[in-house]
């Protein structure tokens, strides 16, 4: 009876134990513990991974032996994707090496590189010594027939291997969400680049727009065909294109292409405006002399400007906090280029006041900018300012000459007292036409004015053109945006305008994504090399020590229990 009580009890107890697996196969729960909430994946990308409803396969190519840091980042990679998994049987991934045993390393990364998928040759230090590693931190997602490369890695130029991991870990999951809606949803938005008013040229935005060409449709849009038609252009405008970019123009615009900004304003229609009130620029110095005259520029939209509730003063903003200026020293072959404070170029840290602003690692680099007044004629409109120079802030007014001669002079923070300036800022809500009362210009359809904004339209005004501007290299190829050639020294302008970019176009998902910090523990490199004995013998040492305290102990009491 005994042995058939035993034998009962441990049936009932496997028979238990299959039920409780059974059970946890089909129902489970994850919990992160985690203070920043790491493992949990953001309501957006949630979205995104409910629309897979087909195997999506994700290829890593982060298998191998990596230092610390990047090791962190194969761990974070899996982690996500482990989450990702979890709440969607459909996708698969694997990590694998793209170099197979014998294969040649360069010829690999020649492939790679075809495709635009660069490689990062990293300098490893181990024990003295120096070696160089290829790594390929990319992924690719594959669904249907299409497939859509990840890149891993954060380009941070300048950063140590541990910033550039925590800035490509802190920027994984908007990485894969991006991807992830290039790849399920086809581009639905469309960015309208107004031209012929002396904008930017095409290799000057090329960086910014072929970014932006991943997730939306662009194309420019001829501001001369509002000088023939205003009605035509206004319907095209604003039938076609959810968002208009003004970048840096350098012409006055006329009425009627004024009449059709305003009215696809009036009609819900979002803007991002980049304008110069001032006319100056550094080749302008790079002349016998030295130095030029500033002077405003007038494109005839400060009316307009000032009827939605916000004006661009044609002063220049000096700044203590600025960033170099490269100059040219010597003659031919033997010039060389030299680094001069220029307090003309405000290096503008994130605010972290608004989706906008918040987790742009590096400062957002100006250039000749221009104070931003916030008006009082618009209570309907709320004006969120996003960057700001630093207190110690002068303004200087124009015309007035500047020269490069100024590096000589010892700058006095007393004279830097007008306090921070808004440089960006946000407009949203119930905008007024800047035409309601005026005659209306020829060729507009006046039944169809409309003297106050629908669906709150919004809008962000930047007093620098040339925060968009992308430098180009010897070769006159665009280099990527935020990127100093010559300082090569890399900014947040990149970050910030897709943010701005995200936000006019309701993708407010992307932006909290981006949004998203995390906390990682990194080790202080210099002190573990320092502290590496001492830690060797702790870790290897003291637990010997422990056990030959703890065997003399048992021996002593073993012999005094048994001497007895």
């Amino acid at each position: 009876m005994k042995n058939l009580k035993y034998i009962l009890s441990l049936l009932l107890v496997i028979i238990g134990l299959f039920i409780i697996n059974v059970i946890g196969s089909l129902v489970h729960k994850r919990y992160d513990l985690t203070q920043d909430q790491r493992y949990s994946l953001s309501n957006p990308t949630l979205d995104l991974l409910d629309q897979i409803d087909s195997p999506l396969i994700i290829d890593v190519f982060l298998e191998g032996n990596f230092p610390a840091e990047f090791k962190k980042l194969q761990n974070e990679t899996r982690y996500l994707l482990e989450e990702m998994q979890a709440y969607n049987d459909n996708i698969r991934f694997e990590f694998s090496n793209p170099v197979e045993e014998g294969e040649n390393v360069a010829e690999v990364a020649g492939q790679f590189n075809e495709f635009g998928m660069t490689t990062i040759p990293l300098k490893v230090k181990e024990n003295g010594k120096e070696t160089t590693q290829t790594i390929f931190p990319w992924a690719t997602i594959n669904f249907n027939v299409k497939a859509v490369p990840v890149g891993l890695v954060k380009n941070v130029v300048g950063a140590s291997p541990e910033q550039l991991v925590y800035a490509s870990i802190q920027n994984l999951e908007y990485v894969f969400a991006e991807s992830l809606h290039s790849t399920l949803n086809a581009k639905s938005k469309r960015i309208a680049v107004l031209r012929d008013n002396g904008e930017l040229p095409d290799a000057n935005i090329a960086d910014m727009f072929r970014k932006l060409g991943d997730t939306y449709n662009i194309a420019p849009f001829p501001m001369e065909f509002a000088n023939q038609d205003p009605d035509k252009a206004l319907k095209a405008l604003q039938n076609t294109f959810d968002l208009v970019v003004i970048a840096k123009p350098t012409k006055a615009f006329t009425d009627k292409q004024k009449y059709v900004i305003d009215q696809y304003i009036m009609n819900g229609g979002n803007s991002l405006w980049m304008l110069d009130a001032v006319a100056m620029e550094d080749d302008s110095l790079r002349n016998d002399q030295g130095k030029t005259i500033a002077f405003p520029r007038d494109i005839n939209l400060d009316d307009q400007l000032f009827k939605y509730g916000i004006r661009v003063d044609p002063s220049l903003v000096v700044d203590l906090y600025s960033a170099p200026l490269s100059v040219a020293s010597g003659d031919g072959s033997d010039a060389q280029y030299i680094q001069l404070p220029w307090l003309y170029r405000p290096q503008v840290p994130s605010m972290n006041t608004n989706p906008i602003n918040t987790n742009i690692e590096k400062p957002v680099l100006f250039n000749y900018a221009n104070p931003i007044t916030l008006l009082d004629n618009n209570s309907g409109v709320n004006k969120i300012v996003l960057l700001q120079s630093s207190i110690y802030t002068k303004i200087e007014s124009t015309p007035r000459e500047i020269s490069l001669g100024q590096v000589d002079i010892e700058p006095l923070e007393s004279d830097f007292q007008n306090g921070q300036q808004p440089l960006a800022v946000l407009l949203e809500g119930s905008f007024h036409s800047a035409f309601t009362n005026r005659v209306l210009p020829d060729g507009s359809d006046k039944s169809n004015f409309r003297e106050s904004a629908q669906k709150n339209p919004k809008l962000i005004l930047i007093a620098d053109g040339d925060i968009i501007s992308n430098n180009l290299d010897a070769r006159g190829q665009p280099l990527e945006l935020g990127f100093d050639y010559y300082t090569r020294t890399s900014y947040g302008n990149k970050e910030f305008l897709l943010n701005a970019i995200n936000y006019l176009l309701d993708d407010t998902g992307l932006i909290n994504i981006r949004s998203k910090e995390i906390a990682l523990p990194f080790l202080d490199m210099k002190k573990t090399a320092q502290s590496m004995s001492t830690w060797q013998v702790l870790t290897i040492g003291l637990p010997l020590a422990i056990l030959f305290i703890f065997g003399l102990i048992y021996n002593a009491i073993r012999k005094r229990r048994y001497t007895r």
